[in-house]
């Protein structure tokens, strides 16, 4: 995510940071980069232009600390002006009121509504709301068969006609709501190609009649400063009260994520980087701008780790690695739970430095590698990784799908890592209360 205007923003920083003094001269040279690098990533023309004279000013008018140096300080200046534009602090969604609060998801098409709908669904079911998936796409061919097998995957009831009006789906979907208890109503709405009047039309008389709480745009955050555009149009025609930025996972310059709020003035609430429902994250300004300039996201880490990680199985595997009894089995639950933590690209920059070292990849496809290994193992095989001769080693290169040297190189890995463990044990560890890192590995 944003990883070009990332190393750009870099590069020029890593300079500020070795300068002892900071002269106007400098100042000027290094905006002058972090303009050209904000237009290289389509940023809007405006919003650049007003961050670089916004952060000169600050820049030259500041008093330099004793405890940092003017070159960390300027870097702050652009923390700061960077958290700002993003929108300063996080705006959750708004379910006060009566139930059921309806969410409203307006955008083109190809945005990624719908997969969004089942995320935010997912994402609302995990704080213990009751939600209702709504199909109200009667134009994009699938559209609504793509809903109902994503609420079947998450667990989530999803209301769905064929041959209907959107108006009239809606006007059931509100009454089944109001029969079953249900909390959040989240209306997946039609997109186009382009906005055009029958569009606005439609979407103006599904407001009216839902008064949402919320309606959401969802801009694909590959296109950049078109989305931006799209953005501004919807606003001026709908009562839009935030934005979702969706595949900022894919090769995004990274421009909406930092013109949205400026252009439109509603927040951002959040954004999608997955094709899975789990990977959806809500909105924080000042952890995006640390994304943005290298610093990482702990505590957004840390959030993923405590939603994925099972307390009770955390538990037993403390006991197990403390008696040197971890096995295969259990290495294959850790795998699971930092795959439901998101893509693995993703949850590596949210590690301080991670994003400087230029030499090291992320590699998707090991995990997907070493999954399909461990699943082609019968359960005594995983528990009992001795037991594996040479012909197991065969049959489970060949119902995984790869070679004899991988499944090789996974249990020799295992083995290397079951002998540091036990000089670990050996240690003088902390008993009662010591409490080892949970849900990692």
């Amino acid at each position: 995510m944003l990883e070009q205007l990332r190393e750009n923003l870099d590069g020029v920083l890593k300079k500020l940071r070795g300068q002892g003094t900071i002269t106007e001269s400098n100042i000027q040279d290094a905006m002058r980069e972090v303009r050209r690098t904000l237009l290289e990533a389509d940023v809007n023309f405006t919003v650049a232009r007003d961050f670089i004279r916004t952060v000169t000013e600050k820049a030259l008018g500041v008093r330099v600390l004793k405890s940092i140096t003017p070159g960390q300080q300027i870097i702050k200046i652009i923390h700061e002006e960077l958290t700002r534009i993003l929108g300063e602090e996080h705006i959750p969604l708004n379910l006060g009121g009566l139930p059921p609060a309806v969410l409203m998801l307006v955008g083109l098409q190809g945005s990624g509504k719908t997969t969004l709908a089942a995320k935010l669904g997912l994402h609302l079911k995990s704080l213990g709301k009751r939600p209702l998936l709504v199909a109200a796409d009667v134009y994009r061919p699938a559209a609504i068969d793509q809903l109902v097998k994503l609420g079947i995957e998450t667990g989530i009831p999803v209301h769905a006609e064929k041959g209907v009006d959107p108006l009239t789906i809606c006007r059931n979907a509100m009454d089944i709501a109001r029969q079953d208890n249900t909390n959040v109503v989240i209306v997946d709405t039609a997109g186009r190609l382009h906005i055009d009047e029958k569009m606005m039309g439609e979407l103006q008389s599904l407001q009216n009649f839902l008064h949402p709480r919320e309606i959401l745009f969802v801009a694909d955050g590959m296109i950049g400063q078109d989305a931006v555009n799209s953005a501004h149009e919807f606003n001026q025609q709908l009562s839009v009260t935030g934005l979702v930025l969706t595949k900022m996972d894919g090769d995004t310059r990274g421009g909406a994520a930092l013109s949205i709020k400026s252009v439109t003035g509603k927040p951002v609430k959040f954004i999608s980087s997955g094709e899975k429902p789990g990977d959806l994250e809500p909105f924080y300004p000042d952890r995006f701008a640390d994304r943005i300039l290298g610093k990482g996201d702990i505590v957004s880490l840390v959030e993923k780790a405590q939603e994925a990680v099972d307390e009770k199985e955390a538990e037993k595997l403390e006991q197990k690695l403390r008696k040197n009894q971890f096995t295969l089995t259990d290495f294959q639950k850790q795998l699971r739970m930092v795959k439901k933590m998101g893509p693995l690209g993703s949850l590596m920059e949210m590690i301080p430095g991670f994003s400087r070292l230029k030499n090291v990849q992320v590699d998707e496809n090991h995990f997907i590698r070493t999954e399909a290994i461990l699943n082609s193992m019968t359960f005594q095989e995983r528990e009992m990784p001795q037991v594996i001769n040479a012909s197991r080693r065969k049959r489970i290169a060949r119902g995984s799908g790869t070679q004899v040297s991988d499944v090789n190189r996974l249990l020799n890995q295992f083995e290397q890592m079951k002998k540091m463990m036990k000089k670990m044990n050996k240690m003088k560890l902390p008993g009662k209360g010591f409490n080892m890192p949970r849900g990692q590995f």
